[in-house]
Formats: structure tokens, C-alpha cells, sequence
């Protein structure tokens, strides 16, 4: 199989790395997000089953169907917002589960009329490469503010980084990963004791549609699911090089569709991702692009497992110090966060509008529920029409 024979250490260390990331970062928040509609612990785990194999499901194939690392993961803007809608309003998992069917028909239908594709393909490069060096400069950051706690583990981290970049820089990232675990496992940091292996059954749920539902879940869960998560996604993929090569709207009504169909089983939002893409396409993943589909499929694959053994492998990847996780994704990143930077200032006339896209976006800011991906691209907008509106008109009377 062409798979295997394109597939390397780097590119299945990426894979895992993206998993390590994406999981530890965020699935306290999947918890609480089931937890506020009175989730059962069958439901929590299935919930996992479902979210691990949708992600799974919709990264490999697509992945191994177009040769092209194609990544998607769950909505952890929008975890947040069921979270804290589902207590505020007191939703019970039926109405909730009513809730994700009707917006992953909306992201479905934006993904099938090409509605949102289009949107994007208006922003110009250099704004969205700021949203992406934006996204990805707070995990980059992260990484070092980990020495405040961790500081022997991260300046080995570093210095092992540094030292594979110059000696092997195809392998650096899997021999930091590789430093930190040996020196966590060292100091007896890993937490292997909590984690117990046992398959996961899925638990149906039957949905009920009502219009508070709908409102107050369904409405913005959609709308945060597509600005915060699949608006830097495309991002992610405009700024590696994979423009034109990934059929964003196919990708899109994919995840709408199988968001729909395990919407029952827990499966809240499937989208586009941009921090685990960035791992996955840049150049430490492979360093033939045309083969860097191979990490994504990794990752896809490792999902897959996580959904079938559910929680107890999310307490696997739980066992891995925090500062170790912050550590490794920030150097991961490093090298797209500054192909970012260097594409969102390249051109003078858009320079000052991309670098207001990159500093709203870093800032976190959210504002009417909506995170601050959506808020750079917007006041980056506004900044590039109030500076270039009527000036080909007045150059040229």
C-alpha cells in the first residue's frame, strides 16, 4: 500500500504530537460541555466514542482519497458554548442532541453551496496568514511560559530542538518529544497509575428538536464552530501551500454530515482544524509535501483508536505532564508560526491591517460569544478597506 511506503518517523511523531495536542488541550472541556446537559458516565464515554471516530473517519479518508493532509477535530470554542448555555439554560441531552443535529445541517449546507469557500476565497492572503500566526502564536507562547513551572524540562526541550534542527532537522520535533518523555518518566511525572483500558459502547440518544434549543445552542454553536474553528482551518490550509489542492467545501459538508449522524452518539461539532494542521503540514512532518498526508492519516488512525477505548485513552494522554504538552506544541508550531508572519507582512500595503488581524486574534478577546478569530479577521478587514477604499479611483482620475 502507497501509504506505508510514504509513511516515516516524522510524519506518524507529527500525527501523534497533533493527537497529544488536540486531546490534553481541550477535552476537559468536552467534559464539562457533556456534563451541563446531566451526562451520564456511559455518555461521557460515548461521547468520546463518537467524537473519536468521526474525527478519525473524516482525517483518513478524505486524507488517503486526495494525497493531501487533510485534519479535523472537534470545536473547543464551541464545547465552551454548550458548556455554559447548557446550564444557563437548562437543556436536557435530548433537546441538546435536537440542538447538533440542526446546526451541523447548517454547516452542511454552507459546505455544499460553497457559501463559506467563497467567503474566504475574499480575504486576502496576507490577512489570513495573520489569523493563522495569530492562532498558533498562543500555543507558541505557551510552550515557553511553561518554564515558570517546568523550567529544566523546557530548557531541554529547547535545547534539544535547537540541537535537531541543526543536526536533523526531519526528526527534531520526535527527538524533543522523545527528551521530554524520558525526563518526565524520570522524575516520575507520568501518571500511568489512573489509566485503565476498557472498550467504549456507544449510548443513542433520541433528539428533540425545540425552538429554545435551536436558539440558544444550535445557532451559536454554528456560528462559533464556523469563525473560530473552520474560518483559521482554511487558513492553516491556504498558509501551507495547499490552496486550490484541498476541496474545502467537500471537507466542510463531510463534517457537517457525519456531525449529523453522531450527533445521537455525542459528536458535537466536527470542523476544520488549524493548530493540529499546522503540526501535520508543515515542513517537520515530512519533507516532501506531497507525502505529508501520511501524518494526518496517523493522527486520523489514532483517533479512531481513542474513540474505540473512549476516556481511558483520553486519561492516557492525560498522563503526560501539562508543561510537556505546552513545550512540545510550541516548538512544533514553530516554523508555521513564522511562515505566518512572514507572508502576513511580505506585502507593504497590507502590512498594517494584517498585523491588527494578528494582535486582535492573539489578544483572546470574545465578544458576543464569538472568539477573537472571527474579531481579526474582521477588524483586519475594516483596516484594509478604510486604508485602500478610493485609492485606485483618486491614482487614477
Amino acid at each position: 500500500m502507497q501509504f506505508f511506503k510514504d509513511l516515516n518517523l516524522s510524519a506518524f511523531t507529527a500525527g501523534f504530537v497533533a493527537v497529544l495536542v488536540g486531546f490534553t488541550s481541550s477535552v476537559a472541556i468536552v467534559f464539562q460541555a457533556a456534563t451541563a446537559f446531566n451526562a451520564a458516565p456511559e455518555q461521557i464515554a460515548s461521547w468520546m466514542w463518537a467524537l473519536g471516530i468521526g474525527m478519525g473517519l473524516c482525517t483518513v479518508l478524505p486524507s488517503l482519497y486526495y494525497k493531501k493532509p487533510i485534519m479535523v477535530a472537534w470545536s473547543t470554542p464551541g464545547a465552551a458554548v454548550l458548556a455554559t448555555a447548557g446550564v444557563a439554560g437548562g437543556f436536557n441531552m435530548a433537546e441538546a442532541v435536537g440542538a447538533l443535529m440542526v446546526s451541523a445541517m447548517l454547516i452542511t449546507l454552507f459546505g455544499i453551496t460553497g457559501w463559506f469557500e467563497k467567503l474566504m476565497n475574499r480575504i486576502p492572503v496576507a490577512i489570513a496568514s495573520a489569523l493563522l500566526a495569530g492562532v498558533l502564536a498562543r500555543f507558541g507562547m505557551s510552550g515557553f511560559t511553561a518554564a515558570q513551572t517546568a523550567l529544566p524540562l523546557v530548557l531541554l526541550m529547547l535545547a534539544v530542538y535547537l540541537a535537531g534542527r541543526r543536526l536533523m532537522p526531519r526528526y527534531a520535533v520526535v527527538a524533543t518529544l522523545l527528551a521530554g518523555i524520558v525526563y518526565a518518566a524520570l522524575r516520575g511525572e507520568l501518571a500511568w497509575s489512573a489509566v485503565r483500558f476498557t472498550l467504549t459502547l456507544p449510548v443513542l440518544v433520541v433528539p428533540q428538536f425545540t425552538l429554545a434549543a435551536v436558539v440558544s445552542l444550535a445557532i451559536p454553536l454554528f456560528v462559533v464552530t464556523m469563525a473560530s474553528q473552520n474560518l483559521p482551518g482554511v487558513a492553516a490550509i491556504r498558509a501551507t501551500g495547499y490552496e486550490g489542492q484541498i476541496p474545502v467545501s467537500k471537507v466542510i459538508t463531510l463534517t457537517g454530515l457525519a456531525t449529523f449522524v453522531l450527533a445521537p452518539f455525542g459528536a458535537f461539532a466536527l470542523n476544520l482544524s488549524a493548530i493540529t494542521a499546522a503540526i501535520v503540514m508543515g515542513k517537520e512532518a515530512h519533507a516532501d509535501a506531497d507525502k505529508r498526508y501520511t501524518a494526518a492519516v496517523s493522527c486520523g488512525l489514532i483517533y479512531v483508536v481513542i474513540g474505540i477505548f473512549g476516556a481511558a485513552v483520553t486519561s492516557l494522554l492525560a498522563a503526560f505532564p501539562k508543561e510537556l504538552v505546552a513545550a512540545i506544541a510550541g516548538l512544533a508550531l514553530l516554523g508555521t508560526i513564522g511562515g505566518g508572519l512572514a507572508a502576513a507582512v511580505r506585502d507593504e500595503s497590507h502590512r498594517e491591517a494584517a498585523l491588527i488581524t494578528f494582535l486582535v486574534t492573539l489578544s483572546g478577546v470574545v465578544i458576543a460569544g464569538i472568539g477573537s478569530a472571527f474579531w481579526g479577521v474582521v477588524a483586519g478587514a475594516l483596516a484594509l478597506f478604510v486604508q485602500q477604499y478610493g485609492q485606485a479611483k483618486t491614482s487614477h482620475p
